[in-house]
């Protein structure tokens, strides 16, 4: 298996230079290493040894999905897709255990890193996601010991975009990252799709990031918000299977309305209901690509059901996040 590293910079600053570095002390190295750059205005680049990447700048900020869009079509020769985001760092054993994974697991397309928080290592960021029935996306294990997380591989929902593996025939497969989403639950849209056509996600405990969860977007920033509520509805609408969209979709407005009354006591209620209004304006596209993702479905709603958790309180109780 050949790999190729995606990597999405946006004013990642000396963190960008941190993660080259982490792939440079990888035991199994990556063919090839793609860094596109969104239209950065700080000195990022310049603080990186850029010599053995293949680097795309942009002229403008086209987004999360998009960006690794462009990367995964410039690393097209390649049999997968090593995302990474400038604000992970890699031990020197994650590209291995990915690798491996793959190897092992042939009816998986992705594979999920455990992400733990840079300044605690000894706490997760999170152990894959998981998808709710309502709509809610939350990392696995974030904020957990990780002595007290289970120390082995598992089936998760989908993985978090910041470290994670996909083959590249299923990404293309299913049309990568949707890019009316931009940033924020684009990997978990990509990992329902891929569940839709059939394939499993794995998460992969030897394959170590050390993460700054959202350092380059700001942790519960109103940027962070915004696109997550919003991302969240068009996710929930484009993907969810008829049977269980009408049996669920009390619990995803009830989740919605929720919503509406707890930002507002953060002092976010204006950004959360721009996020919502925009949800709404943004639905006719929104079911136009339901009606292409769902005519192109392979497996039964039963099989999709027992990917998701359930349970009323779920969302609501769980640690949760959302952030790429």
């Amino acid at each position: 298996m050949t790999i190729a590293v995606l990597i999405v910079n946006w004013n990642g600053g000396d963190l960008l230079r941190r993660c080259l570095e982490s792939l440079d002390r990888q035991r199994r190295r990556p063919e090839h290493i793609v860094v596109v750059d969104n239209a950065s205005t700080d000195e990022s680049l310049q603080l990186a040894d850029l010599r053995r990447v293949e680097l795309i700048r942009l002229p403008t900020n086209v987004g999360f999905a998009r960006a690794n869009n462009l990367a995964a079509r410039a690393a097209r020769r390649f049999d997968a897709l090593a995302l990474l985001n400038p604000d992970a760092f890699a031990e020197p054993g994650w590209l291995e255990a990915l690798a491996s994974a793959a190897d092992r697991e042939p009816t998986a397309a992705s594979f999920a890193s455990q992400m733990r928080l840079v300044a605690a290592p000894e706490i997760l960021d999170g152990a894959g996601d998981s998808y709710h029935v309502s709509g809610r996306a939350w990392r696995n294990g974030h904020g957990v010991p990780g002595s007290q997380w289970p120390a082995a591989d598992s089936e998760v929902f989908a993985p978090c975009a910041a470290a994670a593996l996909y083959r590249r025939e299923a990404f293309e497969e299913v049309g990568g990252f949707d890019e009316q989403f931009f940033c924020y639950f684009e990997d978990v849209d990509l990992g329902f799709r891929l569940r839709l056509r059939g394939y499993r996600c794995v998460y992969v405990h030897g394959a170590v990031v050390e993460h700054i969860s959202s350092g380059l977007t700001g942790y519960r920033s109103d940027f962070a918000v915004y696109h997550g509520e919003r991302n969240a509805v068009w996710t929930f609408v484009k993907n969810m299977p008829g049977p269980l969209f009408w049996l669920y979709l009390p619990q995803h407005l009830a989740l919605n309305i929720a919503a509406l009354f707890f930002y507002p006591w953060r002092g976010q209620g204006r950004v959360v209901w721009k996020a919502k209004l925009d949800a709404l304006r943004g639905l006719a596209q929104v079911l136009a690509r339901r009606r292409l993702v769902q005519g192109m479905r392979r497996t039964d709603a039963r099989t999709i059901r027992r990917a998701m958790t359930g349970g009323i309180t779920a969302p609501y109780v769980s640690r949760y996040s959302s952030n790429p």
